[in-house]
């Protein structure tokens, strides 16, 4: 995967999870975080934290999911 990669992949989506991205180039989460660290620096990129119900349930087990970072790429 290269930087590159990643640009392509986030332009065509506009916003995609760590999850998403990480099992899209079947590498593990921390190495496609230091990718998208280098674009966040750029200012190319924007980071979403999701907190899922902020603890209350919402029905739809997002507990069991915890914190899911949300990449989206800025024009």
């Amino acid at each position: 995967m290269t930087p590159s990669e990643v640009k392509r992949y986030l332009t065509e989506r506009k916003i995609a999870t760590l999850s998403d991205i990480s099992m899209h180039f079947d590498m593990e989460p921390d190495a496609v975080r230091g990718m998208l660290d280098l674009w966040i620096t750029k200012g190319r990129v924007r980071l979403h934290q999701d907190n899922g119900c902020e603890g209350g349930c919402c029905g739809s087990g997002c507990g069991d999911h915890g914190n899911k970072d949300v990449y989206e790429w800025l024009n």
